[in-house]
């Protein structure tokens, strides 16, 4: 069983959600594990709660009233302030597409419906992680591209760069690794953790995410994709 956060630390969580007895069942679990808990039952309401204050993570229904959990998304991923807000999409859809559109709209992972609340837990306790909830050590280089640790920037050129939790974690792992050749199950493990069940596609949707937003039209593009083998920070291999 995981520790819970203790009263000084309470990450807030921002449960979009318009099924009750399934809301109910949520404040309960995450309550138990220390977070405080928002509610919004529907997606204009949660733009407004997240607006009011900002959560630590929101986790976000895709079949909602009015406004979808997709749309809420990509409203929060247009947003300077949120567009690093760490979300985790909650959907009934099983199709391979749909979850690959999640991720696409922005979304940092998804979880289907029925779902382990334990595995639930652990998705939501890594993402934080991944948020920069950890004492970082420091900077780290590779050519123009710089990540200030203990600030949290990512920098290419001296232009500042928005990154995702899930980006940010994974441009992290390259940067501490330049050069090195990962597979996508290497990847999972390194940036995920082994205690979270990941499909490898989703590797591939977030180092595309992470080319889009570390390479600029004229740059060099800084992530090599090596056929059959994974992924590496590694310009000099294109």
């Amino acid at each position: 069983m995981a520790e819970a956060y203790s009263s000084l630390a309470k990450p807030t969580i921002l449960v979009v959600e318009d099924e009750a007895a399934l809301l109910t069942l949520l404040r309960y679990n995450l309550e138990k594990q220390g977070f405080r808990v928002e509610e919004a039952a529907d997606g204009q309401e949660a733009l407004l709660r997240v607006a009011e204050a900002r959560p630590d993570l929101v986790l976000l229904d895709w079949m909602l009233p009015a406004l979808s959990g997709i749309e809420v998304c990509r409203q929060l991923r247009r947003r300077p302030g949120t567009r690093d807000l760490p979300i985790i999409m909650v959907t009934a859809r099983t199709e391979d597409q749909d979850a690959v559109r999640a991720l696409d709209t922005g979304a940092d992972d998804y979880i289907a419906k029925p779902f382990v609340m334990d595995a639930l837990l652990a998705r939501i306790r890594a993402l934080l992680r991944r948020s920069g909830g950890v004492a970082t050590k420091g900077v780290l280089a590779y050519r123009d591209l710089t990540m200030d640790q203990d600030a949290h920037r990512v920098a290419r050129g001296g232009r500042a760069l928005h990154l995702g939790p899930t980006e940010y974690r994974l441009l992290e792992f390259f940067l501490q690794h330049p050069g090195r050749v990962f597979s996508r199950e290497q990847l999972l493990d390194g940036v995920w953790g082994r205690d979270i069940h990941v499909e490898p596609r989703t590797v591939d949707v977030h180092i595309r995410r992470l080319r889009k937003a570390i390479n600029g039209e004229t740059e060099v593009d800084l992530i090599r994709t090596v056929r059959s083998a994974g992924y590496a920070l590694d310009a000099e291999g294109h």
